[in-house]
């Protein structure tokens, strides 16, 4: 594993990864997001690759640039104040959101009732959803070999939407790409992963059980596939003892490469776009722009506003550059 110190000397290796993370997310959300249409199972059952008609983006990737643009904002140093006038600037401010996710619905509604974080985050039906985990890459981005500060900048940016395992899925996630950005093993990658969770949580329990199956059938995807859907599935779609240990669970089974990786989580059930993205955040962050097909990343670099409207247009390397320019 590198230093962040080595990291920093190698500004080309930095921007490789930087981009890497955040493009990586882009290609998981819209990978995963294709993959659990109806009409690609029927027609394809697994798929390994985006089929000609697919299309994208949903809430996981603008909710993200979201967060980068708040941390470029912030010269990559969150705080209760930035998180809560980003969000009064690019989400409370529109009517509606399509596709967007009810935890960050919910939340808007809250800042409108004049609630602020941590309460309007606390006070919201859907505060333990995956909604934060999907955004927080970018803070692993700038905290490249800090996980514990990586860890400390998620819970700010969470707050304001989430709490308990909802914010504790943020830390991990971004603990998680922190590491990767410094060319962690996997190994270390998981372990950063699993510090900042109590160990009393649902989400502690799920990782912990996830981790078993996989150890006790030896990696093989063939005995794990059906035992970790039956083992992490929740009562609500979309809550994040589900998904974040249904992504690293992927990535434990599948992290050879960027694209295996990828096409792994991106094909596992229920909530594939949010598996697929923080999936591909932590292979971006580890393998870096440079090893991932260059097809995948044209065909999600300019968002669509889907969900958030400011998004429309952005160049996502661009912004992945800028986040790169923050690791100091």
């Amino acid at each position: 594993m590198l230093t962040r110190k080595e990291l920093v000397a190698d500004r080309k290796l930095v921007r490789d990864k930087a981009v890497g993370a955040l493009i990586g997310l882009a290609i998981g959300d819209s990978f995963g997001d294709a993959a659990r249409m109806q009409a690609n199972r029927e027609s394809y059952g697994f798929i390994t690759d985006f089929n000609a008609g697919a299309s994208w983006s949903t809430d996981d990737t603008e909710f993200a640039l979201l967060t980068a643009k708040t941390l470029i904002a912030s010269k990559g140093i969150l705080t209760v104040d930035s998180v809560v006038k980003a969000w009064f600037e690019d989400v409370v401010i529109q009517d509606e959101y399509k596709r967007g996710g009810a935890s960050e619905i919910a939340a808007a509604n809250n800042l409108r009732k004049g609630l602020r974080p941590p309460q309007s985050g606390k006070f919201n039906t859907f505060h333990m959803s995956d909604g934060t985990a999907m955004r927080i890459p970018p803070v692993g981005i700038v905290c490249a070999g800090d996980p514990k500060r990586a860890a400390s900048m998620a819970e700010i940016d969470a707050s304001i939407s989430h709490s308990e395992d909802g914010i504790w899925g943020a830390q991990a996630v971004a603990a998680a790409v922190s590491v990767a950005m410094v060319d962690g093993t996997f190994e270390e990658i998981f372990d950063a992963a699993m510090a900042p969770i109590p160990t009393d949580s649902w989400l502690y329990y799920n990782m912990k059980q996830a981790f078993a199956i996989i150890e006790q059938a030896h990696g093989n995807i063939m005995d794990c596939w059906m035992p970790l859907h039956d083992q992490l599935r929740a009562s609500v779609w979309a809550t994040t003892a589900e998904a974040i240990p249904a992504s690293f669970g992927c990535l434990a089974l599948s992290h050879e490469d960027f694209r295996s990786g990828l096409v792994l989580a991106g094909n596992f059930a229920r909530d594939a776009d949010t598996i697929g993205a923080v999936a591909g955040a932590i292979l971006g962050a580890k393998f870096g722009l440079s090893q991932i097909p260059s097809r995948w990343v044209e065909k999600v670099r300019h968002p669509s506003g889907t969900c958030l409207q400011f998004t429309k247009g952005l160049d996502i390397c661009a912004i992945g550059e800028q986040l790169g320019d923050l690791i100091r």
